[in-house]
């Protein structure tokens, strides 16, 4: 019996490389699951999912499941369809011997994409200009802002910087640590209070971990100068929520674009959802051949 492939959840975008990739190397299996009872049986001999070495996952594999799953199944590898995976517990998966990957970049377009119209949107006020003639008020908005922008930097946002030089903005950053060739226009900034002094914007592009989660608290919100504006297309949790609501209460942030003011849609787009099931599948494809390949999550990299 060829080694099999647990999908959970649908593959809109790459079902004809899907059959390429695997075809005489494993078997492509659907969940059928309604729980998460039937969903961990289902591995034991003679049960839809007997044989399942790795899953293209959704939903939440927390400590249980994780647990539940090395010692109910031969399940070694989580490939994530997503640069996010703080909904997989990776450290009980380490130490259960289960290597989880992540597809990271491939949506850096499209959520920059997203940022510069959240960020044109504050500034600008479209968005409450647009409920203005929904209801029929048609008030003016008018907003001449300073043109400059600031963030944290990453792949995303190095793409936003790109597309943000399109208009006369200055562009600072801050990650770790300083990118090797950084464009022109982007300057470094050692700490991201020091970033808060001098933004006027302040957009975040990092991956949710232990150690970010409310990297953006009360003391970096106040740090920001009065009137100033938070974007959020990372996790929520980078953001402290509860200092950002007693900004927003006192005036201190006039405006904040957090993605939980979309449909959590900000990385969506038909090339970056096909790049993400690939990439996915790609890592599921090097661990049935033996390889390891490029995208395991940093905490298990050895």
């Amino acid at each position: 019996m060829l080694p099999r492939i647990l999908v959970c959840g649908e593959i809109k975008f790459a079902l004809a490389e899907l059959d390429e990739m695997f075809g005489g190397l494993a078997e492509i299996v659907q969940i059928i699951s309604p729980d998460r009872s039937h969903f961990l049986t289902s591995f034991a001999p003679g049960g839809p999912y007997e044989g399942t070495i790795g899953i293209y996952p959704i939903g939440n594999f927390d400590e249980s499941l994780v647990n539940a799953l090395a010692e109910t199944s031969t399940v070694r590898w989580i490939a994530q369809n997503g640069s996010g995976y703080d909904q997989i517990d990776v450290q009980t998966c380490n130490v259960r011997g289960i290597l989880v990957s992540n597809t990271p970049f491939v949506n850096a377009d499209a959520t920059a994409q997203t940022t510069l119209y959240l960020m044109l949107s504050c500034l600008r006020h479209f968005s409450m200009a647009e409920r203005s003639l929904r209801a029929g008020t048609w008030k003016s908005v008018v907003s001449v802002p300073d043109t400059r922008h600031h963030r944290p930097h990453a792949c995303i946002g190095l793409r936003l910087a790109h597309f943000a030089h399109v208009f006369p903005m200055r562009v600072l950053y801050h990650s770790r640590r300083p990118v090797t060739t950084p464009p022109p226009w982007c300057r470094y900034v050692g700490s991201v209070e020091a970033l808060c002094r001098e933004a006027d914007v302040l957009s975040g592009h990092i991956p949710l971990n232990a150690e970010t989660i409310g990297l953006i608290g009360e003391r970096e919100i106040r740090a920001l100068k009065k009137g100033n504006i938070l974007i959020n297309t990372a996790r929520g949790r980078i953001v402290d929520e509860w200092a950002m609501i007693r900004a927003l209460e006192d005036g201190h942030v006039s405006l904040i674009a957090q993605c939980v003011l979309l449909p959590h849609v900000g990385g969506e787009s038909a090339e970056s959802e096909k790049a993400r099931e690939l990439r996915a599948l790609a890592n599921l494809h090097e661990f049935v051949q033996g390889r390891m390949g490029t995208d395991v999550v940093p905490e298990l990299r050895s």
